[in-house]
């Protein structure tokens, strides 16, 4: 081994699902009994342009298969939005594509149609990554969001996200080309929230 090379540190405790509490939503394990609520964001048309998806909804079967074994993954986070306003779950958001040498997770949220400006998806953005710095020991968490989302780009940028650059014409869609920003965050920066900004009910 080089010099400069060094061991990755142990992967972080992916396994542990937790829940994370906020002022407007609740995280928590996301599971097959969610798909009902899921649904209507996973066959929504403007979801799936703003994700930049373009393979279709996944087969029922697919589905409650994915969403089945989201529970027992070891190198990736999968958690539910639930609204405490109403206990109804209202999206998704995922620390994923673990990279061990660099220390860094991709992010990635969707949100159920009609759960958009009112604040959930910013303050669940905030308390996964907290969970993912704090708890999970990572360094950076980035994600990519295409140029015609500029409402996601704000709702990033609230809760802590940095632009560091553009990936042009990442994206082709209905005949067109889209740039993709990539926006990161860093273990030790200031972030909005001051902190976590959550508290973890499964360890209480």
């Amino acid at each position: 081994m080089d010099d400069d090379q060094h061991e990755a540190r142990p992967r972080p405790d992916f396994l542990t699902k937790p829940v994370l509490s906020g002022d407007l939503v609740l995280l928590r394990a996301v599971t097959e009994l969610d798909l009902p609520a899921l649904r209507p964001m996973l066959a929504d048309p403007e979801v799936a342009r703003l994700t930049g998806s373009q393979s279709g909804a996944p087969e029922e079967a697919r589905l409650q298969a994915w969403y089945r074994t989201r529970i027992g993954q070891d190198d990736r986070l999968d958690l539910a939005v639930v609204e405490r306003g109403t206990g109804q779950c209202v999206g998704e958001a995922v620390l994923n594509q673990w990279d061990g040498p660099n220390e860094s997770c991709n992010f990635r949220i969707a949100l159920a149609p009609g759960a958009h400006g009112r604040g959930l998806g910013t303050e669940a953005t905030r308390l996964i990554c907290g969970y993912g710095f704090e708890k999970l020991g990572l360094h950076r968490i980035s994600l990519e969001v295409y140029a015609f989302n500029p409402r996601a780009r704000r709702a990033y940028e609230k809760a802590g996200f940095r632009a560091e650059g553009v990936l042009r014409d990442a994206l082709r869609w209905d005949g067109q080309w889209v740039d993709a920003v990539v926006m990161s965050m860093l273990a030790g920066e200031d972030r909005p929230d001051g902190g976590a900004g959550w508290t973890d009910r499964s360890r209480s």
